[in-house]
């Protein structure tokens, strides 16, 4: 069983940065595969980017370029620096851990990221 505790999130001006930080407990945390997942009001959950247990990266076409994932795996966290935010980037950011074999996957709680001015 994995635990999964998203921070970091708040209200940002557009052009503005955040960094989200995904904590990871109850598990060996290096063979999960992590993802960033976000859903805004009245649309489907999407993904965002991805750090596999191997450490290669993916991101959403929408994020490339302002977005990246990286993770520590001494600190069990996976984390998300977000640039020149835009308020089409406003959602709820879900972290998401995969086992690379077994597949058995976890959610986090989700933490709000809104971009206004």
């Amino acid at each position: 069983q994995v635990q999964l505790v998203e921070s970091g999130g708040g209200l940002v001006q557009p052009g503005g940065s955040l960094r989200l930080s995904c904590a990871a407990s109850g598990s060996i945390f290096s063979p999960y595969n992590m993802g960033w997942f976000r859903q805004a009001p009245g649309k489907q959950r999407e993904l965002v980017a991805t750090a596999t247990n191997a450490g290669t990266t993916t991101y959403a076409d929408s994020v490339k370029g302002r977005f990246t994932i990286s993770r520590d795996n001494a600190k069990n966290t996976v984390y998300l620096q977000m640039n020149s935010l835009k308020p089409e980037d406003t959602a709820v950011y879900y972290c998401h851990a995969e086992h690379y074999l077994f597949k058995d996957h976890y959610w986090g709680q989700g933490t709000q990221v809104t971009v206004s001015s």
